[in-house]
């Protein structure tokens, strides 16, 4: 039976059965013996009390990726029936094939990639940036940095480079008012950034608080319930089928057991590919963004044009539609307060 969300051939049922059992997990390079603990929508499945197939014993929990995984083996009464569940994927699209197109570079130590990689992006007018870590924020650690130009992504390992690194380039580029930081939600890596480094991120376009304008003034004033997550914000601007960027959903579902993978070394490849695939749509997005907040200037630069034969002298004759402009002084003025609390609703809706 084919179980379309995980791409494992078993039932809900039978992937709930599963669950506190011990099965043998064949990756395409080594096998793992654990006990299942959640299998998730996102084709990503967490093994407890783990143990690799040379006797090497793993603490706390272990997050492996369906796209890895070979077959799975769950032996019952000791071994005299086996069931066996594989791992192939069944949906049309695979993250896994775009990923594979990312043009993305390791940096882990200051010679050799990390000075060409530096002066690259110091030429950029524009980049994508992005932070994975353990409980971000002022108490946290930043343990990767994703930086995403034209046509490569750098994922910088901050946990073997350490402070040595923004000393030789990276908090130039991330405090520079000349290179343009697009971020969805800037608060965690930036206050990451200024507690553990010094660095005080500048020129930031948040394509978070973008999205929640937008949603501002398409609906004539309101504000979202709640900030919009990455894949939300690129499903929706960028008409991207939410399918491939499921792969995206692996952070915020990760437990506090399992944050502690961004730790390992040398870092799994699929979560490499994860940290490119969330900094790549970032510049696009961006674009897509302004055109959407620049729709009101663009309807009065076309009255403009509409109105070339008229005197240059004011805008009695310029008319401006919109369906988000207050038509009252009571809207105006519900308008001005909503835009007011929209810093506060952001900052409390997470």
């Amino acid at each position: 039976v084919n179980q379309r969300d995980l791409g494992l051939t078993a039932s809900s049922s039978f992937i709930s059965f599963l669950k506190g059992k011990r099965v043998k997990l064949t990756l395409k390079t080594s096998s793992y013996f654990g006990v299942v603990v959640r299998i998730n929508s996102n084709k990503t499945l967490v093994l407890a009390d783990v143990s690799g197939s040379n006797g090497c014993k793993y603490l706390g929990t272990k997050l492996f990726f369906g796209r890895e995984i070979v077959n799975g083996e769950y032996s019952k009464t000791l071994g005299q029936k086996v069931l066996s569940f594989c791992c192939h994927q069944t949906s049309n699209y695979d993250d896994e094939d775009e990923a594979e197109c990312i043009n993305f570079v390791i940096i882990d130590e200051i010679h050799e990639k990390f000075g060409p990689a530096v002066m690259h992006i110091k030429k950029q007018h524009v980049i994508g940036v992005g932070g994975e870590g353990v409980e971000l924020f002022k108490n946290g650690r930043l343990c990767w940095l994703q930086i995403a130009t034209k046509n490569k992504v750098y994922l910088f390992d901050i946990l073997l480079l350490g402070a040595v690194a923004f000393k030789n380039g990276l908090s130039m580029i991330l405090e520079t008012k000349h290179i343009l930081k697009v971020i969805h939600d800037c608060r965690a890596i930036a206050g990451s950034l200024a507690a553990q480094f010094g660095v005080k991120l500048s020129n930031v376009f948040d394509t978070q608080v973008a999205d929640a304008m937008c949603f501002y003034r398409r609906t004539g004033g309101f504000l979202p319930d709640r900030v919009s997550t990455l894949p939300e914000v690129v499903s929706l601007h960028l008409n991207v089928p939410s399918s491939r960027l499921s792969s995206l959903h692996v952070r915020s579902q990760l437990t506090k057991e399992e944050m502690d993978m961004w730790y390992k070394r040398p870092c799994p490849v699929p979560l490499l590919k994860v940290m490119a695939l969330s900094v790549i749509h970032l510049k696009p997005l961006r674009l897509v963004l302004l055109d959407t907040l620049m729709t009101d200037y663009m309807i009065l630069v076309d009255s403009y044009l509409n109105s070339n034969l008229c005197e240059p002298d004011g805008l009695e004759h310029v008319t401006m539609v919109s369906h988000s402009e207050p038509k009252t002084d009571t809207d105006v003025k519900k308008k001005d307060s909503t835009l007011i609390a929209a810093q506060k609703a952001i900052g409390s809706n997470v």
